[in-house]
Parts: structure tokens; sequence; C-alpha cells
């Protein structure tokens, strides 16, 4: 395979050249309710050239590989004639050519245990949850998915990569309905890039989904209004990757004049205290291998430390353009697709408080739990929180729900005012992060425990 593929390179006449073979085998089990609705398995090979010339991309894409000289050569081509009609150049950002296989050893190989084991093990969870229905438990969603990727990066500029990526995910979701107009849902999950070990004794997170979802029935809607929030680091972590992180993605600020402006690095976003890691490598962790998609080393940077933009997620050509150097955050969904500058592990880094030392002092607050939804439109955003406590004279209170964030993400960055010595970073069973047409790519978020002050509530409790 190596020499089949550097002996396809040097037919390219193009200025870069660089090709991806994927080797992919996946599995996927869903229950809606007690119907199974989806139980497959599959797998494929495929590959993606790109070739650049001058300031012109050309892209192909295959299933054969003994297509594979001929889509080079296709490549090159489209390269050529975009390559001609756009004025400017094209520069990559230096990388260090690299030479490098990774294998993966995972005490328990998806590969190795069979549909029908899956099927059962997520039946098991999904038959926990519905044993609560003379409770208020009207339905369930749970689902399982792995994949088991071989991934092989060469470039003409000498790179050799092998790389095994492995990612397992479960999400066991519970739905109640106390009448037409309560109706509640909870879920549990639990992503890894490791093996199937990983969804293996979840009972007692099935168990607390069916619990949360019934308890949420008897929950009081939250007041609307203005208060201090504490957000659990699953919450701050689905906050900083959807509010902030997108928004330092480089291939973002390239197109966008107006956030050049505003996010210009040495400005101050946050406290002294504020520190967001765009990590490298978290061994184990959803989404984590040691090469980008481009062939470049994952490294840990800072988009903001000690409260101050340090700078943002490149590509090679995104590095180039802007005079900074790769970090690592080229990835793409499949082969289907280029690299694009994508998120790996965002989260805010811990700081020296303790839950108790955020309480105290919150005469009325919110203690916002996870997230199950919400949407962002350039710095402005809205989350809603999987449910939440009420916060009364430094004590957890009973627990609300409908409890929605809104607001600017500078103001709420500026507004954190104690950030916890915990810190959770890890990935998600129910699927991924999206952007543009690539969905549902492995990442991992999280944070410590965070408090915020003037947080405007949405909502419509009594």
């Amino acid at each position: 395979m190596r020499d089949r593929l550097m002996q396809a390179l040097r037919r390219s006449g193009a200025d870069f050249t660089d090709v991806r073979v994927e080797r992919t085998w996946r599995t996927q089990v869903i229950y809606r309710g007690r119907d199974l609705e989806v139980l497959e398995a599959s797998s494929e090979v495929g590959g993606i050239v790109r070739c650049l010339v001058g300031g012109g991309w050309g892209i192909a894409v295959f299933n054969d590989l003994g297509d594979l000289e001929q889509r080079v050569e296709e490549a090159g081509r489209i390269a050529r004639v975009v390559g001609a009609e756009v004025p400017e150049q094209v520069e990559l950002a230096p990388v260090t050519p690299v030479q490098d296989e990774v294998r993966i050893s995972l005490e328990k190989d998806p590969r190795e245990v069979s549909l029908q084991e899956k099927q059962a093990l997520l039946q098991r969870y999904n038959q926990i949850v519905l044993g609560h229905q003379d409770e208020g438990i009207v339905s369930s969603m749970s689902r399982y998915a792995d994949t088991f990727s071989e991934v092989i990066i060469v470039n003409s500029e000498g790179t050799y990569i092998l790389e095994e990526r492995p990612d397992v995910g479960l999400l066991v979701g519970a739905i109640a309905s106390g009448g037409e107009t309560n109706v509640q849902m909870a879920f549990e999950d639990v992503g890894r890039a490791a093996g199937f070990e990983v969804v293996e004794g979840f009972e007692e997170g099935a168990e607390m989904a069916a619990r949360r979802a019934l308890d949420l029935l008897r929950a009081r809607p939250v007041q609307g209004g203005v208060y201090t929030v504490i957000l659990d680091p699953k919450l701050a972590g689905v906050f900083i990757h959807e509010a902030f992180g997108h928004l330092c993605e480089a291939d973002f600020i390239a197109k966008n004049p107006r956030m050049q402006e505003v996010l210009r690095p040495g400005r101050v976003f946050g406290g002294p205290d504020l520190d967001v890691v765009e990590d490298g490598y978290l061994p184990g962790v959803s989404g984590n291998y040691r090469y980008d998609d481009e062939g470049t080393p994952r490294r840990r940077i800072h988009l903001i430390r000690d409260g101050v933009l340090q700078g943002f997620m490149h590509s090679r050509e995104t590095a180039g353009r802007m005079g900074a150097r790769p970090t690592g955050n080229a990835r793409a969904v499949s082969y289907r697709f280029e690299p694009i500058v994508r998120m790996r592990n965002t989260y805010i880094d811990r700081g020296s408080s303790s839950l108790a030392d955020m309480l105290q002092g919150v005469e009325q607050g919110i203690y916002a739990c996870g997230a199950i939804g919400g949407n962002t439109a350039m710095e402005e955003f809205t989350f809603s929180a999987a449910y939440a406590y009420e916060i009364v004279d430094g004590q957890i209170g009973g627990m609300l729900r409908d409890v929605v964030l809104t607001g600017n993400v500078f103001d709420i960055l500026k507004n954190i005012d104690c950030i916890g010595d915990d810190l959770l970073v890890q990935g998600s069973g129910a699927g991924g992060c999206g952007k543009i047409e690539q969905m549902n790519l492995p990442v991992a978020t999280g944070g410590p425990h965070v408090r915020i002050q003037n947080v405007t509530i949405g909502g419509s409790g009594a």
C-alpha cells in the first residue's frame, strides 16, 4: 500500500499533493420505545486526493484503489484549471514531514463483538428505562454506535502516517409525560476513543435517565429573569464549544471582516483566571488521535490565557494565510470530505474555587446542568439546560425545568467571576460536532464548574 501511494504521488505535477485513505468498520443500533429501529453493520474503503496549483485546489474521491493514479491526475487537472483563475496564491504553512504508524491496543475490540451482543446490551439498557412506565415514562430513545478506522495519510513532502482511530458511543434517553403540556426528556451518555468495554455496565446510567425524566415532570418551571448562574462541567463545555470555540476556527475568521476586528489577539475577554484551552491529544477521549487529517501533529494551544485572546485554531492553509503555526485542527468527518478547521478538545481550564465557594453569597440563583440543545448566531447564543436547580441563600434547592440561557458570549465571558477547581473533559455518545455539511465529528468538551453574574434566563414559571 505504501509503495502504491508513493508511486501515485510521483505522477502529480502539482505544487502540493496529499492522499488520505480510510478503511472503516462501523455498527449502529437504535431503539425507540420497544421498537428496534436500526440494526446495521458495514465496512468500506475510500480515499481523497487533494492537489494544489497556485491558488487552486483540485479534489478527487475514490473507492477503488485501482483508480488511485487516475484520481491523482484528475485532481491535478482540476487544480490547474482553478489555479489559473485565482490570482491569489495559497501558501501552506510548513510542517515537518512525519513517518509514523500508530497502532491501538483495545481491551475489547468492537469489531470482535457480534452485532447481536451489541443489540442485546442496548436492549437491556432500554428496558431499564421502559421499566418505569407505570410511573410516567412513555417512551425511550437509545443509541449505540462504534467506528474503527485505519487512516493512511501521505503527501508530496514526504509524510507517511498510518493511524488507527477507534470511537465507541452510547446514549440512553427517557421520555416522560405528565399530560399534554408536560413532556420531559432526560438522557445519559458516554463516548470514548476506546473499546466496547466503555459501554458495558451502564445500568446505573439508564436508571438515572429514567429517574431524571420523572423528576422533571414534578420540577417547577423557572421564572424568567436575570440571575447568578453556576454551570456544571457539561454545560460549561457545551457553552465554550458552541458559543466561543466556533468563532475561533480560523477559516471562519478569514471570511468575516467584522469578527477579525472583534477577535483581535491581545484583546481582554475575561478575568485573569480565565483560560480556554484547545487541547491536542488526550488519549482515550472521544475524537482524539495523534494527527489531524493533513498529517499535522496535534498540539495544545490556548485560545484565551489569563483572560486575553491568544489566537485561533488552524489548518496549514489558514496558518499560511495568517502567518501562524498550524495547530493540528484540520479534520474531516470522512474520506468523502476535505479537511476543514475543526475543534478537538475545547474546554475552560480549572480554577481554584470549590462548588461550595461558588454557592456562598448567592441569595437567588440557578445551578444549570447539561444541555439539550441551542443555537448560536455570531456572538449571540441560546442554550437549553437539560435540568437545573434553584440556589437560595447559598444552598442548592429544588429542581427547575425549562431553563434557557441567552446572551452575548463576550459579555458572559467577562461576567465569569468564579472558576471551579474540578475539571471534566469528555466526549459525547450522542453524535458529535457539525459544521457546514460535515456532521457528527467526534469531539470532546468540558470544563470545571463556572459561576457567571447577570445571566438572562428565559422561562414561563409563575
